[in-house]
């Protein structure tokens, strides 16, 4: 069962997604002054940062060869949003799409090697869905 205080803050997480793409279909453009793209390519960034942060704490849990690469996957998400997020904001949020990917990819190699909780995965999976349609959204914005 996933604990109540991390799908709360896991479904939070997806206010500024949820409401950038809402605001952006609205087609009202003075509630955020038409940068709904670039608040959710801003926040994108930081999640991506802050999830290699969470696979680096998964990676605490592992010893010898298997932490070595556990520390070195888990630094790629933020890799891959620093180096690929430059340029006009709909390539650049179209980039975050296979960076989010790369990270569901890598919660499940964390999940199967034991690092990460029993319940991460039915955690992950529907956030990600969430993320990948908004930022869908948002590059069409």
């Amino acid at each position: 069962m996933i604990p109540r205080s991390a799908l709360y803050l896991a479904l939070a997480g997806l206010i500024p997604f949820v409401f950038c793409a809402a605001v952006g279909l609205s087609g009202n453009q003075v509630i955020l002054r038409g940068a709904e793209d670039v608040i959710m390519l801003r926040y994108g960034i930081i999640i991506l940062a802050f999830m290699s942060g969470v696979l680096w704490g998964f990676a605490t849990n592992a010893a010898g060869r298997m932490a070595t690469v556990a520390y070195g996957l888990s630094v790629l998400p933020a890799l891959w949003a620093f180096f690929t997020t430059v340029g006009p904001t709909p390539q650049a949020l179209g980039a975050l799409i296979p960076g989010f990917y790369g990270l569901l990819a890598l919660d499940f190699v964390f999940w199967r090697a034991g690092l990460a909780p029993p319940w991460w995965m039915r955690l992950r999976l529907p956030v990600t869905a969430v993320v990948m349609v908004t930022l869908g959204i948002g590059i069409y914005m």
